[in-house]
């Protein structure tokens, strides 16, 4: 079964992804201002942060927060903005 959703609040992360595109939002922070999910678990948070990284929304793997670092995704923000 692919985990494609925080499993607390029942949030796809295909609707994350797409609230991701429109309002710009690049970290779970961020999309956490638009869309209530990850605030009990946090499980997802490390899918969160691929699925902003690589625009995939469903895994068949297990990923951790060591796998997808909250301070790996920022440094690859900042090489995105800055030309």
């Amino acid at each position: 079964m692919p985990i494609d959703r925080c499993y607390c609040y029942e949030v796809r992360l295909a609707r994350l992804k797409r609230v991701a595109e429109e309002t710009g939002a690049r970290s779970v922070v961020a999309l956490q201002e638009h869309v209530e999910f990850g605030k009990n678990c946090r499980l997802c948070h490390p899918y969160v942060r691929r699925m902003l990284r690589t625009g995939e929304t469903a895994f068949e793997e297990m990923i951790r927060d060591e796998d997808e670092p909250a301070e790996r995704n920022r440094r690859e923000e900042n090489r995105r903005i800055t030309p």
